[in-house]
């Protein structure tokens, strides 16, 4: 007789999101393996109430407290418990009866569920970069301590862990990470000068969220991406390499030590990774669309422009600086990249504030969890007072 296989319960934080509805697309592909149990969203209600109601978890939590009552009349039925706010959803996660944490929420808001998730014990798939951007070092420790993966989620951190599996022994020379070169490859300054946020929000391969999609734009992205890798694959600065890959088939790519490189291809297609860390050890089956080889006869690779795209030049900067200085980035950079999708300031000034936050914030070499939530307060305060 076959042993029934225990299914994996899952919270979703920022189920509405890009990533989220994604994961749950895979979920949904294999609700013999996978069990919904918390799903979380900041202000779309309507969109968290209609996940709740047909995956059934054992609790959602709305961000925005104003729209408690809405979540939970609409759901009073259901039997599905209803919180709101930012405490419950930092308390959310440590519930027993989950076992993986997708940390699918944007920016500087990940990193204190996640927190709350490692010290609970909870498995981690990471799509939150930003939580190991802003404090790396105590993530990673404190999941040394708990005994817990964090499974990246980003396509390109996917494909390095992907080349990885069966090679954890063999010491990394050096990662590729790839990028697109978003809608502005081959730009120079003069013309960057004058985009719009239409413009910017054209992304020539993947569908994203807003935020994102102009880091991507700007090569911020890439930049939190560098930081990200540094801490989960633990390595050196001059250990991670970027390079241009407009065509997004070649996710990412790992060398050893004697030369040889693995890389991991694919479709742009985000549910691949999200299900692949999602299900690890396992591949599971998919009726994702297939790489065709006689589709993309031709793969390029160019090197990155860094006078043009300055924030992949300070990412790296922040990362050899160290201690709180890659915290500040982040924070200046979530509220240039807000101004800018408002329309406050220019695409090329988003790198300006976040520059002169850099060079104008305290630093502090060993943070404290403290340090870091008083950083990126201050910070944010800093780069509102350069946008008037």
């Amino acid at each position: 007789m076959e042993e029934k296989i225990r299914k994996k319960h899952v919270a979703i934080l920022g189920s509405t999101g890009s990533i989220g509805t994604q994961a749950l697309e895979v979920i949904a592909a294999h609700r013999d393996l996978f069990e919904v149990e918390v799903l979380t969203a900041g202000s779309n209600a309507k969109l968290l109430i209609e996940q709740a109601l047909r995956f059934k978890p054992n609790t959602v939590v709305i961000g925005q407290e104003a729209l408690y009552d809405e979540v939970n009349t609409a759901l009073e039925g259901a039997m599905i418990k209803v919180y709101a706010g930012e405490p419950a959803l930092a308390s959310v996660v440590e519930m027993e009866t989950i076992d993986v944490v997708l940390t699918a929420l944007v920016g500087y808001a990940g990193l204190l569920p996640t927190i709350k998730a490692i010290e609970a014990g909870k498995q981690i798939a990471l799509a939150n970069k930003e939580t190991l951007v802003v404090a790396g070092d105590l993530i990673t420790a404190l999941a040394k301590e708990k005994g817990v993966n964090i499974n990246p989620v980003d396509s390109e951190h996917s494909a390095i862990f992907q080349c990885l599996v069966g090679e954890f022994h063999n010491p990394i020379e050096k990662i590729i990470l790839t990028a697109s070169g978003g809608p502005f490859r081959g730009k120079n300054r003069n013309d960057l000068a004058s985009v719009t946020k239409a413009d910017a929000l054209k992304h020539p391969n993947w569908e994203m969220g807003a935020k994102i999609t102009i880091d991507s734009a700007s090569m911020m992205n890439k930049g939190l991406e560098v930081i990200e890798a540094k801490w989960l694959f633990d390595l050196k600065s001059e250990q991670i390499e970027v390079i241009v890959h407009p065509q997004s088939i070649v996710h990412s790519l790992v060398q050893f030590e004697d030369g040889s490189i693995k890389a991991q291809l694919g479709l742009p297609d985000m549910r691949l990774p999200i299900q692949f860390a999602l299900g690890y050890p396992e591949r599971l089956p998919s009726d994702f669309e297939r790489f065709n080889f006689m589709d993309y006869p031709n793969l390029t690779f160019e090197q990155p422009d860094l006078k043009t795209f300055r924030n992949l030049a300070l990412a790296y900067e922040a990362m050899d600086q160290g201690g709180n200085i890659p915290c500040i980035l982040n924070a200046a950079n979530e509220i240039a990249v807000e101004a800018f999708l408002q329309e406050k300031i220019g695409f090329l000034n988003i790198s300006d504030i976040v520059e002169t936050c850099m060079q104008k914030s305290s630093f502090i070499a060993k943070p404290t969890l403290q340090d870091y939530v008083e950083t990126n307060k201050i910070t944010r305060i800093k780069a509102q007072e350069l946008i008037k």
